[in-house]
């Protein structure tokens, strides 16, 4: 992170990133929000690719947020408090290595305050199991497909936006008011 910069990446995959987005957009600070792919083997890959399982790849989205509006501990607080960061290669009914918990870190000050905040969470005894979010240096990050982008907000009457995404971002309402855009 350049010390002019107030602009920083960090990337979260948490589960699918439908609703990662739809949680994040929402929150003050974020500049921009792009679903996609991270963490992979293959190059370029296509959803119905990674939904298989076989590409290694995570679904998350590539968080471009404004340090001085929005402090990394934030986004943090917010991604762990939307997802169940205890569950491996799960988040409900989703299941499979593409959604699991991880955060892909751009710099070595941001691993630095990752590292610390999973350790206070554990040491707290947030969750009543272990943490088992992967951390690890962001690699290449794909975009998803366009009809992916802004899914939620889209396909507000889809069943799975109600269900399982608009929890989400009552829960975010509900607990992050002062963040909120």
């Amino acid at each position: 992170m350049d010390k002019m910069s107030t602009t920083n990446i960090i990337f979260f995959a948490s589960g699918c990133f439908w609703c990662t987005e739809a949680v994040f957009k929402r929150v003050k600070g974020v500049i921009a929000i792009t679903p996609g792919y991270i963490d992979g083997t293959i190059k370029n890959p296509a959803y119905r690719e990674v939904c298989s399982g076989r590409t290694g790849h995570a679904e998350c989205v590539k968080i471009e947020y404004d340090s001085t509006i929005v402090n990394l501990n934030v986004l943090l607080a917010v991604n762990f408090s939307t997802h169940d960061p205890t569950t491996l290669n799960r988040q409900g009914y989703d299941v499979g290595t593409q959604y699991r918990s991880g955060i892909y870190f751009s710099t070595e000050q941001q691993e630095q305050i990752i590292q610390e905040y999973v350790a206070y969470l554990e040491n707290e005894k947030v969750f009543d199991n272990s943490i088992v979010t992967e951390i690890k240096p962001a690699e290449t990050f794909y975009s998803a497909e366009t009809e992916h982008h802004d899914y939620y907000d889209q396909n507000l009457e889809q069943r799975y936006c109600e269900v399982v995404i608009a929890p989400k971002i009552a829960k975010l309402r509900a607990s992050f008011v002062d963040y909120l855009k």
